[in-house]
Parts: C-alpha cells; sequence; structure tokens
C-alpha cells in the first residue's frame, strides 16, 4: 500500500466482503486496532501509530519461503533443544507454509491451528497432527499485539499441550515472552519518536 487512502479502501473493500477487524487485520499485517481506527475514523483524523509489514516479496516464491524457514529452523535449534520439540504448529494462513517448511526441515509432525476472529477459542485442524501431549513451536508472520499468540498459547495447554517457543518474521511487541512463553523473530519492529 502506498498510502493511507489505499489501505482504507483495501481495508473497506475487505469489510464489505464480510471480513472482521481481526480478519481484515491478519490479511493487512496490522493490528485490529490500527483496522478498527481506519474504518471508523475520517482519513484526516489523528495519525496512525501503527506500521504495516508486508512480506509479499517472500512469499510469491516457495524457494523464498524455504529459505526463511531455514532461518527459522536455526533460530529454534539455538534456543532449545530439539529433543524438547515434538511438532511444529502454523497459525493460519500466513504461519502455515513457514511451519509446513520446518516441520519437514527439523522432521517434526505439522500442527494447524486456525484463531477464530470473534470466540475466544479457535481450533486445530483435524487434517494435521494433534497437540495433546505434544511439545509445540508455535510460528508465525507477525505478531501485532500479542493477542492471537496469547490465545493459541491458551488453547494449546488447554487441549493438554506444551507451547515451548514461539518463533515470528516480524514482532511488533516489546515483550521477549507471552504468557511465560519465549518469543522470538527475525525482525522487531518498534515506533521510535
Amino acid at each position: 500500500m502506498k498510502s493511507l487512502e489505499e489501505l482504507y479502501n483495501r481495508a473497506l473493500e475487505l469489510k464489505n466482503k464480510g471480513m472482521s477487524d481481526k480478519e481484515i487485520s491478519t490479511e493487512l499485517h496490522l493490528s485490529v486496532n490500527t483496522i478498527t481506527w481506519l474504518l471508523s475514523k475520517d482519513l484526516r483524523g489523528n495519525r496512525i501509530s501503527d506500521t504495516k509489514i508486508g512480506w509479499r516479496s517472500i512469499g510469491v516464491y516457495g524457494n523464498r519461503i524455504e529459505k526463511i524457514a531455514e532461518i527459522m529452523g536455526d533460530i529454534i535449534m539455538e534456543d532449545v533443544s530439539m529433543d524438547n520439540v515434538t511438532s511444529i504448529m502454523g497459525i493460519t494462513i500466513n504461519g502455515i507454509p513457514y511451519a509446513t517448511m520446518l516441520s519437514d526441515l527439523l522432521e517434526r509432525e505439522l500442527i494447524v491451528y486456525r484463531p477464530h476472529p470473534s470466540r475466544k477459542e479457535g481450533m486445530f485442524s483435524s487434517n494435521f497432527a494433534g497437540v495433546k501431549g505434544k511439545k509445540v513451536v508455535i510460528i508465525d508472520d507477525v505478531i501485532s499485539t500479542g493477542e492471537t499468540m496469547k490465545r493459541t498459547i491458551d488453547d494449546v495447554r488447554s487441549q493438554g499441550g506444551e507451547v515451548i517457543l514461539c518463533v515470528v518474521l516480524v514482532s511488533k511487541i516489546s515483550s521477549d515472552e507471552i504468557n511465560n512463553v519465549p518469543v522470538r523473530s527475525l525482525i522487531r519492529a518498534t515506533m521510535v519518536g
């Protein structure tokens, strides 16, 4: 997106297609608060206080995703013993390609999780590995507010799994942990000024 007006128009287009603010935030890589602000304010209002994260240049080719997954795998092996990891879990939609590659690279089973935009609990896809009794590394693209990751960790725990580590492309939060689970990112985006 080149301008705030283009971002507004894209968010409005998605809203008109029936997407929730949470779904739009995932699609546009912005926080839910920013989407809510964007859709409820006059464009001449207050300055936006969020950073858009776009990684399309990575996502258009599988070999680029694989190379990023290799870096994520290196971070995982640096932080935890692979003896303590049974599963790699991708959060839909954008965490799945990286988690799939990592599952192959690290020779661990794949879990797929879909957060629900309006309910507290999400769901684990029955087409992939289950979470009960597993030691899980969670993979996603961007942490904006941390709410999705918090809910994901809670859901893993409620289903009898243990989250060992969270790894993302970009983190917009200042903390190195969420719900007492370490968070590692390839890039940390911080507002300054």
